[in-house]
């Protein structure tokens, strides 16, 4: 694809930034509650998505920094997480559409756990300088909608009032980006803003013209040619 996606990454870059920043501020004032350390994975279990333009950079990142066989055994790890994930989530539509509560849902879907492929078996993100923006907010408090939530190896305590980063805000500030990138590309797919991924999908997806849109459209197949009738001779 012939397009340059840099000012898109650096516009992704500095929702990095801010986001790190804000850990840093709320460990620093709160580090008797901060329990992150290295070989600590409990957020990569966690269930949650990635809009386009951050599902778009970490692919970018995953390309350029693995190649052949270490390439592979991830990939193969990020097919077995996407097919799980993809079982639960129409699991949890299956149950909406019976009836069920779709806060109760919500709540049992969180507590599912599946191993990112990102982590390696010394329980080490693979790609620790490029991760999410979930991941580096995990351990510390941070809202949903109007939902709190923060790790639970953490020891902030429930009911008190603590500085909260509003992950909701920055996914509307993502998907912005996000339909920039779509309108500069001049791409067929504009619901792609919306669309929300999982990591695992994110590394697997080949993000070419035909995904994103762009170009000309899949010719269609031709119609088939009705039968001539012959006429009768009189």
């Amino acid at each position: 694809m012939d397009f340059d996606f840099s000012p898109y990454f650096k516009k992704y870059e500095q929702l990095v930034a801010a986001a790190d920043k804000a850990f840093e501020r709320v460990s620093n004032a709160f580090e008797e509650c901060v329990k992150c350390q290295p070989s600590c994975a409990d957020c990569c279990f966690a269930l949650f998505d990635l809009t386009l333009i951050e599902a778009l950079y970490i692919n970018h990142k995953f390309n350029e920094m693995f190649k052949g066989g270490g390439r592979a055994e991830v990939l193969e790890k990020a097919n077995r997480a996407d097919r799980r994930i993809h079982r639960l989530k129409r699991n949890a539509f299956k149950s909406l559409q019976e009836g069920k509560d779709e806060a109760e849902v919500l709540a049992e879907l969180s507590l599912e756990r599946v191993r990112c492929p990102m982590l390696s078996e010394k329980d080490l993100c693979e790609m620790y300088d490029f991760r999410p923006i979930t991941c580096r907010v995990y351990g510390i408090p941070f809202a949903i909608g109007d939902s709190g939530h923060t790790c639970g190896l953490s020891e902030f305590e429930p009911g008190n009032e603590y500085p909260t980063v509003n992950l909701s805000n920055i996914t509307a500030r993502l998907q912005e980006i996000s339909a920039e990138l779509l309108r500069d590309l001049k791409s067929r797919n504009i619901r792609l803003a919306d669309l929300l991924v999982p990591l695992s999908m994110a590394l697997i997806t080949d993000y070419d013209d035909l995904y994103m849109g762009i170009g000309e459209p899949p010719a269609e197949e031709a119609p088939s040619r009705r039968k001539k009738r012959k006429r009768k001779r009189s």
